[in-house]
């Protein structure tokens, strides 16, 4: 079956333009010109991917997102022309995958959705990684922390995944980056650090202080399976 994306972008050119990169990608593409379409489409169908402006003329981009990742986990790649780093790291923030900036350059945007593709439809492992108070079960999808489960993106999973797959060994920014996104990046590196924030507030007993997803100093971030998050 034809692999679906839904593409939010209020410019009718644009809009069509996009939909027939990925149309000649070999995807079921569904557009929409507004927020309240998107989250319609949505609450009627799946989709596997979802390209999102953030500059829509009913509700901004990030409350789209937002409400999006209330109910679900579907990859999001924001397209936008806010190029400014506090936007980067404010979509981020609001739960999307990826951020490119307009204007974009085909090929690249297509090398991204279908990265993100593949690693949301990839086949997981059924071993089960233990991290102290936390357990991930790729094979499920599920993650436990402290015996409950808890909601993380494809891309957090994958994140905790990669760094339970070496526990103790510090993995640079730049090896995060080519393992969970499937590429080397060529944007801000600051979106690993971002999602590791978002990874700490779920799965730390205290995000202010982790015990679990480990900072190195100048170096990247280590995972600690022998510090885990206090009881109570």
């Amino acid at each position: 079956m034809p692999r679906s994306a839904l593409v939010v972008e209020d410019d009718p050119g644009l809009r069509r333009v996009i939909s027939l990169v990925l149309g000649s990608e070999g995807f079921d593409v569904v557009p929409a010109g507004t927020g309240g379409e998107a989250l319609a489409v949505l609450a009627e169908r799946d989709v596997d991917v979802v390209l999102l402006d953030l500059r829509l003329p009913d509700v901004d981009g990030l409350e789209v997102l937002r409400e999006v990742r209330r109910s679900s986990l579907v990859p999001v790649v924001v397209v936008s022309a806010r190029d400014d780093s506090h936007d980067v790291v404010a979509g981020l923030e609001a739960g999307a995958d990826d951020y490119v900036t307009k204007p974009f350059v085909a090929k690249e945007l297509t090398a991204r959705v279908r990265a993100l593709v593949r690693r949301a439809t990839a086949v997981p492992t059924s071993r089960e990684v233990p991290l102290g108070d936390v357990v991930v079960r790729p094979g499920s999808g599920d993650v436990l922390v402290r015996g409950e489960p808890v909601a993380l993106t494809r891309t957090e999973q994958r994140l905790l995944v990669e760094l339970a797959a070496e526990p103790g060994r510090v993995l640079s920014r730049e090896e995060l980056l080519e393992r969970v996104w499937g590429r080397t990046w060529f944007g801000d590196v600051r979106v690993v650090d971002v999602h590791v924030h978002r990874l700490r507030a779920k799965v730390e007993h205290d995000p202010s202080r982790p015990r679990v997803v480990l900072t190195v100093r100048g170096q990247g971030y280590r995972l600690s399976v022998d510090a885990p998050a206090p009881r109570g």
